[in-house]
């Protein structure tokens, strides 16, 4: 084989490689040097295949000073590395470190930031929890000053019934009975007014637990996000209990920020806020309603009360009249009666009298003859007799209107009498019965609720 067909092996210059620590740049081969050095040399046969196989020394060298200038680089490069990889480590251990303490801190201030809210929110629990308790025993007192309207109702009732019983003249619309009816009608108002109230304080008692709830709701998720979240705070890269969750770092769709998160709490607090004054509100009109139906209710039964006493005044007063004004009619009928038998006694008496004056004029018709005179004994007789018939006639006539006059006063003392018992009803239905029934009118405090 010649020369030309030697392979070529890049030259490289092992001073430079020293000298600079780097693998210097190829040198174009000499081929045309190579070919003039080999050009009248003589290859035999013999050392052919033995030339064909070998480096030569130049070659040699080459390859031994691209091995060092190898090496020499991948020590150099690795060095780099080592460099590298120590500056990244203590960049990255400063960062990690940095990052979790972040990240403890942002703990700590979310665990404040839980700890002000879930207190805001135990505070608010425990603000509706009372009022609502408060609400609830104005609850319980306007049920009991609802039944205890019932007594004043049965009471009002009772007594117009009672008053139905009275007979006569007295069976009147009167004062008591137009006061009666207006307590009625204010005691059914009443009770209309009570029980919607009690249906407001029944629904807001309601609507004070809906709200509660849902702050007790949230205490409770905050509760258990705190202790997570404080949990989370006491890991440290020396906790044993710490392990790998890869896709716990991937944000759901569902997940809200944290203007979100406060705003949901705050908007709890705000309803429960506003429920809470609509319950305080609601606890005063409760108060003054019960305050006023009480007040109401106490003023309208002085008014039946004020006048009952005066219907009895009158009824009592004109039961004393009639009373006196009968004793003088039992005494009158007493003279009339005695003044009856006088009067008959002096008709009777009058009978002899006639009797003599008529016999003496009947016996002194028989005179005989001239004897048969008009004389002075016979127009004395004849005037006797008059005078006694127009004495007896008056007497008669006086008699007739002694017994009329008797009569009348009979008949004024069955007027009166009745009168006075229908009075004496009226007072005993009026006094013994409805004012004693009114009694047992329940109290400003009971009418109140307590």
């Amino acid at each position: 084989m010649s020369s030309q067909v030697l392979v070529s092996r890049p030259y490289f210059d092992t001073r430079a490689v020293a000298q600079n620590g780097s693998q210097p740049p190829l040198t174009e081969p000499e081929t045309t040097v190579k070919e003039n050095l080999y050009a009248g040399t003589s290859a035999g046969l013999a050392t052919a295949g033995y030339r064909s196989a070998k480096y030569t020394p130049e070659e040699w060298f080459a390859n031994n000073s691209a091995l060092l200038n190898r090496a020499v680089a991948n020590r150099n490069q690795a060095e780099r590395i080592r460099q590298e990889t120590k500056a990244l480590k203590a960049q990255t251990d400063a960062g990690t470190l940095r990052t979790q303490t972040a990240g403890t801190k942002h703990l700590g201030e979310r665990l404040q930031d839980i700890h002000r809210w879930r207190s805001e929110l135990e505070r608010f629990i425990e603000r509706l929890a009372a009022e609502t308790e408060l609400l609830t025993s104005t609850r319980r007192r306007l049920e009991k000053a609802l039944d205890a309207t019932e007594i004043p109702f049965a009471i009002a009732t009772d007594n117009l019934t009672c008053r139905e019983r009275r007979f006569g003249p007295d069976l009147v619309k009167d004062q008591v009975e137009e006061e009666l009816l207006r307590e009625v009608e204010l005691i059914r108002s009443i009770q209309a007014l009570l029980q919607k109230t009690v249906d407001q304080t029944i629904k807001q008692i309601k609507l004070n637990q809906e709200a509660k709830q849902t702050l007790e709701l949230d205490w409770s998720d905050k509760h258990q996000a705190y202790g997570l979240d404080d949990q989370c705070g006491r890991y440290n890269n020396n906790s044993m209990d710490t392990q790998r969750h890869p896709s716990s770092a991937v944000l759901q769709d569902q997940v809200c920020d944290q203007g979100v998160w406060s705003k949901f709490t705050h908007d709890n607090l705000q309803l429960a806020e506003r429920e809470e004054g609509a319950s305080q509100a609601l606890r005063q009109l409760c108060d003054q309603v019960l305050q006023d139906v009480s007040e109401d209710l106490r003023a309208q039964c002085a008014a039946v009360d004020l006048a009952f006493n005066q219907r009895c005044m009158e009824q009592n007063q004109a039961k004393t009249q009639l009373e006196l004004q009968l004793a003088q009619i039992l005494e009158q009928i007493g003279e009339q009666e005695r003044n009856i038998q006088f009067l008959q006694q002096a008709v009777h008496d009058k009978e002899a009298p006639m009797r003599v004056a008529q016999s003496r004029l009947h016996y002194r018709t028989f005179r005989p003859n001239m004897e048969l005179c008009r004389d002075q004994p016979q127009l004395s007789l004849l005037g006797e007799v008059s005078e006694i018939s127009s004495t007896v006639s008056a007497l008669q006539q006086q008699l007739y209107e002694a017994r009329r006059s008797l009569s009348d006063l009979e008949e004024t003392r069955l007027v009166l009498e009745k009168d006075i018992a229908c009075k004496t009803n009226s007072l005993l239905i009026d006094r013994e019965k409805c004012m004693t029934h009114r009694t047992r009118y329940p109290t400003v405090t009971v009418l109140s609720g307590y």
